[in-house]
């Protein structure tokens, strides 16, 4: 199993097959995937299995340095949910083949600890750092205050509204962040 990036208190690592029940239980919590799910049902296992988890695991046959990671707390050993920091296969609101999108869905027991900043950040560091990335890209849910918050906390600046089209039950306002390479300087980041 690799681990990608190890923060203060986190490490990312490459999921697996025994990550199943974990994603499972991610995924059918109501208030972790309110502004996430969009078929607005919960995710049946033998979807998280045939479908969720090898779409997750593609990542890792594709490239070297980017995925969806599994996000372990230090201190407890526990999975507390992923972050996402890869090129775009999915997201239709990022159109430009360099943008390289970050997301995360954590657990609610890891909500309201800087967990969602301080993975976020340290993605953001290694992607222009050490990845050498043109641009960094983040959307949400104009609902989702909570995680418009964490892209501004962690550098991103709003660019646009756009329409979300993949909800089942019809169009969500969204907007998307970014940071290019252009704005990026390591030392005000740090500062920070």
């Amino acid at each position: 199993m690799k681990i990608f990036l190890e923060t203060e208190r986190l490490i990312f690592r490459q999921f697996t097959e025994n990550d199943l029940d974990n994603l499972f239980e991610l995924n059918n919590d109501p208030d972790v995937v309110r502004f996430a799910n969009l078929t607005g049902k919960p995710t049946e296992y033998e979807d998280i299995k045939q479908q969720v988890l090898p779409r997750f695991l593609k990542y890792y046959n594709l490239y070297d340095s980017y995925g969806i990671w599994a996000a372990i707390e230090k201190s407890s050993k526990n999975f507390i949910g992923w972050f996402h920091f890869r090129p775009n296969l999915e997201n239709t609101a990022i159109d430009n083949p360099e943008e390289i999108e970050l997301g995360y869905r954590l657990r609610k027991s890891a909500w309201g600890k800087g967990y969602a900043t301080e993975g976020s950040r340290e993605l953001i560091l290694k992607g222009f750092s050490e990845l050498k990335i043109q641009c960094v890209v983040a959307t949400a849910l104009v609902a989702n205050v909570a995680s418009i918050r964490v892209m501004e906390k962690a550098g991103l600046k709003f660019e646009r509204y756009f329409l979300e089209t993949r909800f089942i039950g019809g169009n969500q306002e969204a907007v998307k962040y970014s940071l290019d390479q252009a704005q990026f300087r390591i030392e005000e980041y740090l500062a920070t």
